[in-house]
């Protein structure tokens, strides 16, 4: 797979299998596997991700496109719900077992337990092929020239896709920041502060809202993970060019070498959720802070 375009015209068993070697040889294939291993690690460390069998060029040509596209979603989605994940919990917590509550409760319910594809498929029914709001799937027909018109149009393309992820990050989000802020607002020290004359706005985000964050910095930090993860299907529907699209595209190729890259940017990126937790609870509450 990782010969070159013309080995395949190649008539010659003689000639073909010669070319074979020198591929092999080329790419460090004919030495042990502890060494290649070795080789592999030094060459990630500096930046040579290796080459790429499917798109015959270099891995970190292929990646760098997809790579921004899926970072340019995931952050639009990310951000969304999270401002509203943090708005519908505190208001589901401050008017618990209303009607507002409890129709929060049963989004929240139906948003984690519906597939992402079903999600993806319903929206795509409704806004792009009866509705025409927006396109069903695909990127901007127009070169990236980074000009306004392209990255107006490529919003229309990033609104669906963005939708179906927000929708199930917000359903577990907004579950989690309602729980945390409901067991917040019944403890006595939010007692104390009503009691001593402060307005409401000051106990709720103050007092109870931060002491309510250490559970919410952790699911959003792995929800952040869990976006990139579930983009592959959401990129995979909506064809949209991103890494998670190229992953699958790169395990049915059997491109080992993108394949290695694209998973451990997901390694690399799990390891960061981890630093952001743990920065997130030392900047929220004092308790968690080292010397």
């Amino acid at each position: 797979m990782m010969m070159p375009e013309n080995a395949g015209s190649l008539k010659d068993p003689a000639a073909y299998e010669k070319l074979y070697e020198e591929t092999k040889i080329r790419y460090g294939y004919d030495k042990p596997l502890p060494e290649q291993y070795v080789r592999w690690v030094g060459r990630t460390v500096s930046g040579d991700l290796g080459f790429s069998s499917m798109d015959k060029k270099p891995v970190i040509d292929v990646i760098s496109v997809p790579l921004k596209n899926t970072l340019v979603l995931n952050l639009l989605s990310t951000v969304v719900s999270f401002f509203l994940s943090i708005y519908i919990g505190i208001i589901s917590a401050v008017k618990k077992d209303t009607f507002t509550d409890r129709f929060w409760q049963v989004f929240s319910l139906i948003g984690i337990s519906i597939p992402t594809f079903f999600i993806a498929l319903s929206i795509i029914y409704i806004f792009a092929l009866k509705l025409g709001w927006f396109p069903s799937n695909g990127m901007p027909l127009m070169p990236n020239d980074g000009s306004l018109a392209y990255y107006r149009e490529l919003l229309r393309y990033l609104i669906l896709p963005a939708f179906t992820l927000m929708v199930g990050s917000l359903a577990s989000t907004s579950r989690y920041v309602r729980n945390a802020m409901a067991e917040a607002l019944s403890q006595d020290y939010i007692r104390t502060a009503r009691s001593k004359g402060l307005s409401e706005r000051v106990v709720i985000y103050s007092h109870a809202f931060r002491n309510a964050l250490i559970p919410v910095i952790t699911v959003v930090a792995w929800s952040i993970v869990g976006m990139f993860g579930g983009a592959a299907i959401t990129e995979q529907i909506f064809a949209y060019n991103g890494i998670g699209r190229l992953l699958i595209d790169s395990v049915l190729a059997r491109d080992f070498n993108l394949v290695l890259s694209l998973n451990m940017f997901y390694a690399v990126l799990s390891l960061s959720a981890n630093l952001l937790m743990d920065i997130g609870y030392a900047l929220v509450d004092p308790r968690v802070r080292l010397d």
